[in-house]
């Protein structure tokens, strides 16, 4: 019984990702933030709970990158694709050298939005890559889907929460977003060592960079609400940087 305990908890990561699709086509933003955080929550605790139990499979492995697939890939390409959207909707040059529409089956599709779709492209390589690599049991090579997923999720979220004229004019605005498409796939594919945070005991010496991440997370988030997500990821990146330098 116990070892379809972490396979159900990834079932579940998959459950919210499909909803949170439905929800960002629907423009629902808000609600999709909810389930990919959900989503993000259960993938967590899909691995915690396989290593607790001594349930880990090669199952569970591929379930686990199928599903995040869908929650850490296929979302945040389409909020890229909504976003980029938007910036050729409000554009003033429609028929710029940017912006196509071809008509394919009798609808109107804007060729620069299919660029976030990069996005789900290079979450599907870096997963693939994933499942055949034995060397990220204690560190990530790359930035890891979820953390890239949540990057993504926050553009909306400022937007929506934190309405400042300035940074709203930065989201919005086409050569920033195609800039983080294209920045989002590399490094989801960089060969940069990424400290995973992962517990093997609870001591202070052994796990300081960790320590040290989550409290400045913490404050960071007191501090900035949701324009502290993209700080914290660039935090997660130098701070591992400098962890690889120190440990040489």
């Amino acid at each position: 019984m116990k070892q379809h305990i972490p396979n159900a908890l990834t079932l579940l990561n998959l459950l919210c990702g499909s909803v949170a699709v439905i929800l960002v086509v629907d423009n629902d933003f808000i609600t999709a933030s909810l389930f990919v955080f959900l989503g993000i929550f259960f993938d967590f605790f899909d691995g915690f709970a396989a290593r607790k139990l001594k349930v880990q499979s090669e199952l569970g492995l591929q379930l686990d990158s199928l599903a995040d697939m869908i929650t850490s890939g296929l979302v945040p390409g389409i909020i890229m694709f909504k976003l980029l959207s938007l910036t050729v909707h409000t554009s003033d040059k429609v028929n710029n050298e940017w912006v196509s529409n071809t008509n394919w089956l009798d609808f109107n599709l804007p060729i620069l939005p299919l660029l976030g779709l990069f996005i789900t492209l290079a979450s599907a390589y870096r997963l693939a890559n994933f499942n055949l690599d034995t060397e990220q049991q204690s560190y990530f090579k790359g930035l890891p889907t979820p953390a890239n997923t949540l990057l993504i999720m926050s553009l909306p979220l400022i937007i929506e929460f934190q309405n400042n004229d300035f940074i709203n004019a930065i989201i919005l605005n086409k050569w920033f977003l195609i800039g983080l498409t294209l920045l989002s796939c590399y490094i989801l594919n960089a060969n940069i060592k990424l400290f995973a945070l992962k517990f093997e005991n609870w001591s202070f010496k052994a796990n300081a960079t960790r320590y040290i991440f989550i409290m400045l997370c913490v404050v960071l988030l007191i501090v900035l609400q949701f324009a502290a997500i993209p700080v914290i990821i660039l935090l997660y990146i130098i701070m591992s940087i400098l962890d690889n330098l120190t440990s040489k």
